[in-house]
């Protein structure tokens, strides 16, 4: 472990809009953290960034755990995951990107690397780490007699002639839609509220929308839809839950850099402590289970 003046270093693997927009940032800014260098598979990007905040760029990534007390991840499920484990192996704390892995071996392979070299991990699922979102979560959660859920997340990133952002051109969405880049928010948010999925069954829907059935173990059940293919005047987010204290609808949330810092936070403490975090790898894990699972049904895999 390398710590500068009591600050933990935390290097970051990934170079693309998201590593841009937010982790890099969010790290420079971090009172607690020392933002120790970049990896990335373009070597002129990873580069570019480093230079943007004064850092160390690496060309090897195991060079890079070496030199770190935690790693955060902002690449591809399925890149970040082999990651994961080396660097899990090298020492280090992990703060992954969701889903952790789109294959159920490589998401159990991560929270088995990071239970046996007992470090602490935390995915961002930014949902349980904005401000506003985080709270009612946490609120809902504390209240009993929910009945059933829902969580509607719409998007046109597929949508030809829309404002599509910069992620239409990521290649594992194109390949793996909605159901793996929102799903994990919507199950996230879901599950923090109404506790363990105990079931699961998936239809498809026009284009690569996915319509998910949840039981819950608290009794309760909940729907989640997903689409990457709605027409624009029609995509929006919309999360509730409906029991005996009447519905509650979860807020709107501000950016992502604050809840990456909360993410940095909730790292910090889980490593400080030893206690796992909720949103750890092996809850990761369990989201990356049941998006195959409805990948299986839906006759996507």
């Amino acid at each position: 472990m390398n710590q500068t003046g009591g600050r933990t270093r935390i290097g970051l693997l990934g170079t693309g809009p998201w590593a841009v927009a937010t982790h890099a940032p969010a790290l420079a800014a971090h009172p607690g953290v020392d933002f120790a260098g970049v990896w990335g598979r373009r070597p002129e990007a990873a580069a570019a960034l480093a230079a943007e905040h004064g850092v160390t760029v690496y060309e090897n990534a195991d060079a890079l755990f070496a030199d770190c007390d935690a790693v955060a991840f902002a690449l591809p499920p399925d890149v970040q995951a082999p990651l994961a484990v080396r660097a899990a192996a090298a020492g280090c704390h992990l703060l992954l990107d969701k889903p952790v892995a789109t294959s159920v071996e490589g998401a159990r392979a991560v929270a088995a690397a990071a239970e046996r070299a007992q470090v602490a991990s935390v995915v961002f699922f930014t949902l349980r780490f904005a401000r506003e979102t985080a709270a009612w979560v946490a609120r809902q959660a504390a209240v009993d007699g929910w009945f059933t859920g829902r969580a509607q997340w719409y998007g046109s990133l597929f949508i030809p002639g829309a404002d599509r952002g910069p992620y239409a051109a990521s290649p594992w969405r194109g390949e793996k839609g909605a159901l793996w880049d929102v799903g994990p928010h919507a199950l996230a948010v879901l599950t923090g509220v109404l506790g363990e999925v105990t079931g699961l069954t998936a239809a498809a829907g026009p284009g690569d929308t996915a319509h998910l059935i949840l039981r819950h173990a608290s009794g309760a059940s909940s729907t989640a839809d997903l689409s990457f293919t709605a027409p624009p005047a029609a995509a929006g987010v919309e999360v509730a839950v409906l029991g005996a204290a009447g519905a509650a609808v979860m807020p709107g949330w501000s950016g992502a850099l604050d809840a990456f810092g909360a993410a940095v936070d909730a790292l910090l403490g889980a490593a400080r402590t030893g206690v796992p975090h909720p949103c750890d790898a092996r809850y990761g894990a369990r989201v990356t289970e049941l998006l195959a699972q409805a990948e299986e049904q839906l006759g996507r895999g």
